[in-house]
């Protein structure tokens, strides 16, 4: 696959990125709502592997900082966040949560060769980086306002699947379920994922640098060895068990791996 593209088919993406919510819920069961089996080998190999785009330069946090990465302590040199979000076009705490992932998946999954640019597409694709729907990411990894996706009530193609008290709690409804966050993790599966990728004693999903994490270890599961085809393929597939939306990923973090060389 080429850049150009590459890049042509994320400009279509960004074109149909008001309903790519919906898109993403539709498949929300199979995704997250336990039907959806990590480690998955039925998939054939569609695309290659994406190129690993340029590495973090991680350096040692300032002492006397409070303790989130996100109020301003980073494990991702400034300088390097700086360049490459510019180059790529990706917003600075956006990409300060997906270089911060990297690193850490790196010492504890050293196997899995998870990079950046894969968890930048997977945040193109659901989110537009947590800015979908005019919103700007701020500079702690929230959205300007909470992301939600549709109702699960059973209407149309979505299952049915009710909240609970703890699960409200991310998306102030308590009848039914909804996606949450620039990621959109359901809460069943945060129950299982969720993780403080910034260190502030809380695990969120509306927050990026939590749910980079989190969307990390998921990929990485059950041996998942991203820098396979094989294993790239499955592990895209178990977050999304649609074909298309495992090209568009790659599609993107492709393109994001070109941009910042």
């Amino acid at each position: 696959m080429n850049s150009t593209a590459a890049v042509t088919r994320v400009v279509i993406a960004a074109l149909v990125g008001s309903v790519l919510l919906v898109g993403s819920v539709v498949f929300a069961v199979l995704k997250f709502g336990g039907g959806a089996v990590v480690g998955d080998t039925d998939l054939p190999v569609l695309e290659p592997a994406p190129t690993l785009a340029a590495t973090p330069q991680p350096v040692r946090p300032a002492t006397g900082q409070g303790a989130s990465r996100s109020g301003g302590r980073t494990a991702v040199d400034p300088a390097w966040l700086a360049r490459v979000s510019t180059a790529a076009g990706i917003p600075l705490p956006a990409l300060r949560a997906y270089a911060d992932a990297q690193l850490r998946l790196g010492t504890e999954q050293p196997g899995c060769h998870l990079g950046w640019n894969t968890l930048a597409g997977l945040g193109w694709i659901e989110s537009h980086h947590g800015t979908i729907g005019g919103r700007t990411l701020l500079a702690d990894g929230r959205s300007s306002s909470t992301i939600l996706g549709p109702a699960l009530d059973g209407a149309g193609p979505v299952a049915a699947i009710r909240s609970s008290a703890a699960s409200a709690r991310w998306h102030g409804d308590a009848t039914w379920e909804h996606a949450v966050g620039p990621l959109q993790f359901l809460a069943s599966t945060w129950d299982r994922w969720g993780a403080d990728g910034d260190d502030d004693g809380s695990a969120d999903p509306r927050d990026l640098d939590d749910a980079a994490l989190a969307a990390g270890r998921y990929l990485c599961a059950d041996g998942h060895d991203l820098a396979t085809s094989a294993g790239w393929n499955a592990a895209v597939h178990s977050y999304n068990h649609d074909l298309a939306y495992v090209v568009n990923v790659a599609d993107a973090a492709n393109t994001y791996a070109s941009r910042a060389r």
